[in-house]
């Protein structure tokens, strides 16, 4: 996904829920019917799998990582997002 393709969900105060897909065979972000799909080829271990969420999610947004902060799902799949 382009840069900033999903920037038109980065309002300040938004909260996004996000499913994650570790060991994946390749880096994406996938929006479909409403959700979105972050696809890492990280090991979900020492989160390194969601530091790289938040890497993807920041690009596609169009936003800088340290405006991502991580409310809900630090050990799940299913994660909830905040942009600040």
């Amino acid at each position: 996904m382009k840069k900033g393709t999903l920037s038109h969900l980065a309002k300040p105060g938004a909260q996004l829920a996000v499913r994650v897909t570790p060991k994946a065979s390749r880096n994406a972000v996938v929006a479909e019917d409403g959700a979105i799909r972050v696809l890492v080829t990280t090991v979900p271990e020492d989160g390194k799998a969601t530091k790289a969420v938040i890497k993807l999610l920041a690009n596609a947004l169009g936003i800088a990582k340290s405006r991502l902060e991580l409310v809900r799902g630090a050990t799940s799949r299913d994660k909830i997002f905040r942009v600040t």
